[in-house]
């Protein structure tokens, strides 16, 4: 794949994003052009285009933008962290273990689900969270002894604890009945419809910690990719940088999937992509893996919305399906190209 320059690809992204986000906020099951929202007006109309806007439209394209730059962020970390581009958010348990923790709590607290709320989330969202911190919680101590944390463990852990996380969510769907069900699998396939603002708020608290901390570590992945002990030749403190990393990553995928459900791809395809256009450089793939997940999760969405309107696809279902081909695609091609007799 052609390299691109870095600065080029980081001036479509940003001259692109704004441009998405005018277009989210008109298209819907009822368009509303953005002229018709800095008119002056006291019809019915204008009334209620502006109770669509505030209350429904810009709080959704806000949690796209904040949820799909925070996971495709987390999967350049994750990436960088495991030195292999084919890496994912999920490795480490958080998304089986917040299914998990749901999944309990639709099944064996439906008497609560109607009851009160914390930041906006029910109790369904509180049981994610449990779920999601047990399961990086047990995967970080499985691959942490004295000597250290070995992400080759770290990595087998994941898969393991995810299977246990599978396993629970099965045995949970088994004792559901018919309401219960389809209430587990709208929530699996991930979706924004419940966007509010007290939603963004949390999440927007999320990708703070993100913006704050991760940007100190792009040398530190840099040197990852040679390996930990050049890394620690070249005074990374290796165990330290992994215990943040591992720990600001999973509060990000955790809380994206506790607000909107499990979004899947975002955080695989999206730097794995960008890697091939501008390289391994931490220093541009971070902002420009932020930029390009939230166009995808605006994109995602928007098409959710309008291709069965006035109904609603999940929107995790259409990162699936146009995430699964791609990375089919890449797979094939990292194939061919470790095996350059095969092309």
């Amino acid at each position: 794949m052609e390299r691109l320059n870095s600065s080029s690809v980081m001036t479509a992204l940003v001259l692109a994003l704004p441009a998405v986000v005018l277009l989210y906020l008109a298209v819907g099951p009822s368009l509303i052009s953005p002229l018709q929202l800095f008119a002056v007006s006291d019809s019915g109309d204008f009334e209620r285009n502006q109770v669509i806007m505030t209350s429904i439209r810009l709080p959704r394209a806000i949690m796209a933008l904040i949820v799909g730059a925070s996971l495709a962020v987390s999967g350049a970390v994750m990436q960088g962290l495991f030195r292999n581009p084919l890496a994912d958010p999920s490795l480490i348990g958080v998304s089986s273990g917040a299914s998990a923790g749901a999944s309990f709590m639709i099944v064996f607290g439906a008497s609560l689900i109607e009851g009160n709320q914390i930041l906006g989330l029910s109790v369904v969202g509180v049981g994610a969270v449990i779920g999601a911190v047990l399961a990086v919680f047990l995967v970080y101590r499985l691959a942490t002894n004295r000597y250290g944390t070995s992400v080759v463990t770290m990595l087998l852990s994941g898969v393991a604890i995810s299977a246990v996380a599978s396993a629970l969510n099965n045995l949970f769907t088994y004792f559901a009945d018919s309401a219960m069900l389809r209430r587990i699998s709208v929530w699996e396939m991930g979706n924004l419809e419940g966007a509010s603002w007290e939603r963004v708020a949390l999440m927007g608290v999320v990708a703070s910690v993100l913006l704050w901390r991760l940007p100190r570590y792009r040398q530190a992945l840099n040197a990852f990719l040679l390996g930990e002990s050049e890394a620690r030749y070249l005074g990374v403190d290796v165990e330290w940088v992994k215990k943040e990393l591992i720990l600001v990553v999973a509060l990000a995928v955790g809380v994206s999937v506790v607000v909107v459900g499990n979004i899947a791809f975002v955080g695989l395809v999206v730097p794995h992509i960008l890697r091939g256009f501008i390289g391994p450089d931490h220093r541009a793939l971070l902002p420009a893996s932020a930029l390009a997940g939230a166009l995808l999760l605006l994109f995602a969405d928007m098409a959710a919305r309008v291709l069965i309107a006035p109904a609603e696809l999940p929107a995790g279902i259409l990162t699936a399906l146009v995430g699964a081909p791609v990375f089919f695609y890449l797979l094939i091609r990292s194939r061919a190209l470790n095996n350059p007799e095969r092309l």
